[in-house]
């Protein structure tokens, strides 16, 4: 599967993303021409080398009306953007979304263009308290920032990876001077954004990570997680502006992901007290709220009673909901837990046409293995309706 990941060990910002996305592209050159002609009012994008601790990348400079604006990741401030507020008329929500919808590109880019936004518009007004719709956007409503957002949304529609990860999202630490005065790292808009993201802080002072960095990263990543084993095609280095003791890049990695190889929680406990009708209703209970799968085993315990292993496999998201039902539905006292590493074959269901009619066959490949069968209250159907054994009608099918 082709996947993008970010890792972004020194935090995120717009001009970074766009500057390594930019370093993953077949041709940056004709990109920018591109980009440069999409309509976004006085701006010109220019990329050239940047090298730091001895790292080569990109920085993307973006130049409005002939000046360059401040776009550096550890320097977004809202100072700076407020004192050209004047300059560039578009600052509210509804200036934005209108400037977006009449730009010359995709209607897929404009969708996701919209979709970064309304993320940073209800960080800004839960920030101040104040509706999206009152919202006078500060750095992220420049020009600078619609000409990275809308740069991301364009390089991820021609890259078209299938799956988009990011590392867990270092922040820095301190406090960062912005037109409302000094705010702790990270801002109120960026914590807000990052709400449900692994998330850390460190010893390096100052603002990593910006309101529109967060935005990108928590609109495009399906997950937050350590890299995946990935066969890697290309590696982009998008740099920001300021030094530090470490390379103030983005890293951005473009490949072809392994088959999945899912973590799975499964949750354990030895039963001697239930029916066995009730453990078959807490069964099925378990796998319609999205068990993995749900299986028992005898076991012998202490003392010599004969007991029942019950085991119930889910996903990490569903480990809580899971303990609180084999409580509630066992008379147990106490859930193991452990980890497993589960490798899963690839998985679609159609519909074909048969002699009895249509009939849902489960194909799944990987690993160079290809299985296909048919639903089970499929073939069910077409026994119990021609009168014939299961095993026939899976022949007659197949």
């Amino acid at each position: 599967m082709r996947t993008l990941y970010f890792e972004c060990n020194m935090g995120a910002a717009g001009d970074m993303l766009m500057a390594a996305l930019l370093e993953l592209h077949d041709n940056a050159k004709e990109f920018l021409h591109k980009l440069n002609n999409v309509g976004i009012p006085g701006v010109m994008i220019n990329a050239k080398p940047s090298v730091k601790h001895g790292i080569t990348g990109t920085y993307v400079r973006v130049v409005i009306n002939g000046k360059e604006e401040n776009t550096d990741m550890h320097d977004h401030s809202h100072e700076h953007a407020n004192e050209h507020r004047h300059t560039h008329s578009h600052g509210s929500y509804s200036e934005i979304e209108h400037l977006i919808g009449h730009l010359n590109v995709s209607d897929e880019v404009k969708k996701n263009a919209l979709g970064v936004y309304k993320l940073i518009a209800e960080a800004e007004s839960h920030a101040h308290g104040v509706p999206v719709t009152k919202i006078h956007f500060h750095e992220v409503g420049e020009m600078d920032a619609v000409a990275d957002i809308v740069g991301v949304c364009m390089l991820i529609e021609e890259l078209a990876p299938k799956m988009i990860l990011s590392s867990p999202v270092h922040l820095g630490s301190g406090h960062v001077r912005c037109a409302h005065g000094i705010l702790p790292v990270p801002a109120p808009a960026t914590a807000f954004i990052l709400k449900d993201v692994p998330i850390y802080g460190g010893d390096i002072r100052g603002e990593l990570c910006t309101p529109t960095g967060a935005a990108i990263l928590k609109y495009f990543s399906n997950d937050f997680c350590p890299m995946p084993t990935i066969k890697t095609k290309k590696i982009g280095y998008g740099m920001g502006k300021k030094d530090f003791e470490r390379a103030n890049c983005v890293r951005a990695f473009i490949g072809e992901a392994e088959p999945k190889k899912n973590e799975v929680i499964e949750l354990s406990c030895n039963l001697d007290d239930m029916t066995p009708e009730a453990i078959s209703f807490t069964q099925q209970l378990l796998l319609e709220e999205g068990a993995f799968d749900v299986y028992t085993m005898p076991i012998g315990m202490k003392k010599g009673r004969t007991g029942i292993l019950f085991s119930c496999m889910c996903n990490h998201d569903l480990r809580d909901k899971m303990v609180g039902l084999i409580f509630k539905h066992t008379a147990t006292l106490g859930i193991r837990e452990s980890i497993s590493r589960r490798y899963t074959l690839e998985r679609k269901l159609e519909e074909v046409q048969t002699q009895f009619g249509t009939v849902r066959i489960k194909t799944s490949h990987g690993y160079g293995v290809i299985k296909s069968k048919p639903e089970y209250e499929d073939v069910a159907k077409i026994a119990k309706d021609s009168g014939i054994s299961f095993s026939e009608a899976i022949y007659k099918i197949m």
